[in-house]
């Protein structure tokens, strides 16, 4: 096991990664103590006193109008997490919940919710035993917090809830006494500031977000390998293209594809220059003095390539912006404190706001949503390309003697009703607010679901990708004996370590499975990662 340093508001990309992979053990820093004591301290002499103060002599939500005795402040946490536990749905991936408990103690040790020390060792104990708490995947509008997974996740820290036993569930006390680590017993304001926030709808973007890099990466392989299979220009790559734009993304995108297809001998045997003509010399595009020409190719009439391949440094460059900036949203909120009332023990003050209201995460689950689509429907018109012999110049459907065959006749349509799927899944989540608590909540996020949609979006571009995976590599294959760039060839081998070339219809199912499982599994991203000197795909935070 790793030791990571936990240095509350100064968690990086780099750290959530490993989080989410695991394999990593958590300490606080010692700098951290000093806040939380002071904090805790204020919540302290808020219940010793007369003066009702939110969250902590009073009850909840619309009830906050209802004072609580001081020898019912600690049953009133307990209710709280109890009667919050209302989850329904799938439980939560291990990774996610790992992520919900260092989140949850990041943004605890800030100093500015009041806990106790004791609240945040827990919160740590429990990551670094490995133990994972049973957290029911729905039941959050993102606001006031993810209540019910956050509770859900509390209960267990209380001996009352659920953890995972491998795949059982089992009852939490049992895990912990196990573990030992005692279960954790609440004090004025615990409960509410274990419960409040966004720490569940940020985990689950983040998943996506981590999930996502590896498919992402294949997809920028798999395009370029089409774009051989298909006998595309590398012009529209051209830096100066790029340039011109200034769009950060599209011009990173360009580049990864100039390396991915550097050194393609399939690309060289079919490129001549037009020859330079007295008007194009009198009056060259964009004033330039010098002779220019424009790459044409040999036996072919087609003058540009469709937008699926030579537009791909735009769509995909744009979608790549979306990402970056939803991993600067995500890495600040990962550092937030967002439960409520915060605690400001310079003077001693606690002040109720709204930071549990998880519109930036919805708005950035939803700009990800918009370009892992985006990302499968591009990679559906490369295939839909690639089996129409029309634009190709391929055989019908991939396949040599088409009409016996079928091909990637079916395949592709497989891919179309993904891309579609997406295009439903992709709707906006966080424009729907349904008021709740009696309308004392009356606007909320429903950034859980905007994030937690991300997945089965995701899987659907993965498959997407490993149908073109497939009828790329075949299409490569009609050209032999020519070969592709070294990335690339070294992109099909992978795939016919795995599956075996299809010259005549069978069973496919199996195929893509495990064309998928190259998407999604690093083998392909691989590829990517091993070519030198490209700019990273995600800027740091």
């Amino acid at each position: 096991m790793t030791a990571l340093t936990l240095t509350p508001g100064q968690l990086t990309l780099e750290q959530l990664q490993a989080i989410h992979a695991g394999g990593v053990t958590l300490q606080l820093a010692d700098a951290a103590r000093g806040a939380i004591a002071a904090s805790a301290a204020v919540v302290q002499a808020a219940a010793a006193s007369d003066l009702p103060v939110y969250g902590v002599n009073t009850g909840f939500g619309k009830l906050a109008n209802q004072r609580i005795s001081t020898a019912d402040l600690a049953t009133l946490q307990l209710n709280l997490i109890r009667s919050h536990s209302v989850g329904v749905g799938e439980p939560l991936q291990p990774a996610v919940v790992r992520l919900m408990l260092a989140l949850k103690a990041a943004s605890l040790a800030r100093g500015a919710s009041g806990v106790r020390q004791v609240v945040v060792d827990t919160l740590l104990a429990v990551f670094n035993a490995g133990l994972v708490p049973y957290v029911p995947s729905q039941g959050s509008v993102g606001a006031s917090g993810d209540l019910a997974p956050l509770s859900h996740m509390t209960l267990a820290l209380l001996g009352e809830g659920e953890m995972w036993a491998g795949d059982r569930r089992v009852p939490a006390a049992h895990v912990l006494a196990e573990a030992g680590i005692p279960p954790l017993t609440l004090e004025a304001k615990e409960g509410l500031a274990l419960i409040n926030g966004t720490q569940t709808s940020t985990a689950l973007a983040l998943h996506a977000f981590l999930s996502f890099e590896p498919v992402l990466e294949s997809a920028l392989v798999v395009g370029a390998l089409t774009v051989d299979a298909a006998r595309g220009s590398d012009g529209p790559f051209d830096p100066r293209i790029h340039a011109l734009r200034g769009q950060p993304g599209q011009i990173d995108v360009a580049q990864y594809y100039r390396a991915l297809l550097a050194g393609s001998a399939i690309r060289a045997s079919h490129v001549h220059m037009r020859p330079e003509t007295d008007a194009a010399r009198r009056s060259p595009p964009g004033g330039d003095s010098q002779p220019w020409h424009s790459q044409m190719l040999d036996g072919d009439d087609r003058v540009q390539d469709p937008y699926c391949l030579r537009c791909q440094p735009q769509v995909v460059g744009a979608c790549l912006d979306q990402l970056r900036h939803a991993a600067l949203v995500l890495v600040r909120e990962a550092n937030a404190v967002t439960d409520n009332p915060l605690v400001f023990a310079a003077d001693g003050s606690m002040i109720s706001g709204g930071n549990f209201h998880a519109e930036p995460v919805a708005l950035a689950a939803d700009a990800m949503a918009v370009a892992i689509a985006e990302v499968g429907a591009i990679a559906e018109r490369r295939i839909a390309m690639l089996i129409d012999a029309s634009v190709s110049r391929l055989p019908p459907f991939l396949t040599e003697n088409a009409g016996l065959n079928s091909g990637f006749m079916i395949a592709h349509v497989t891919a179309a009703a993904l891309a579609s799927e997406n295009k439903s899944l992709a709707h906006p989540a966080s424009v729907d607010s349904l008021p709740t608590s009696a309308n004392q909540e009356d606007h909320v996020s429903m950034a859980t679901f905007a994030a937690r949609r991300l997945q089965p979006m995701i899987q659907n571009v993965a498959h997407i990708l490993g149908i073109e995976l497939l009828a790329a590599a075949q299409g490569i294959e009609f050209l032999r004996p020519l070969a592709s760039s070294p990335a690339l060839e070294q992109a099909h081998a992978l795939l016919r370590t795995r599956v075996p070339s299809i010259p005549t219809d069978r069973y496919l199912a199996p195929d893509i499975e495990r064309a998928t499982a190259l998407v999604t599994g690093g083998a392909l991203s691989a590829v990517f990662r091993a070519l030198p000197d490209l700019p990273a795909l995600w800027i740091p935070a």
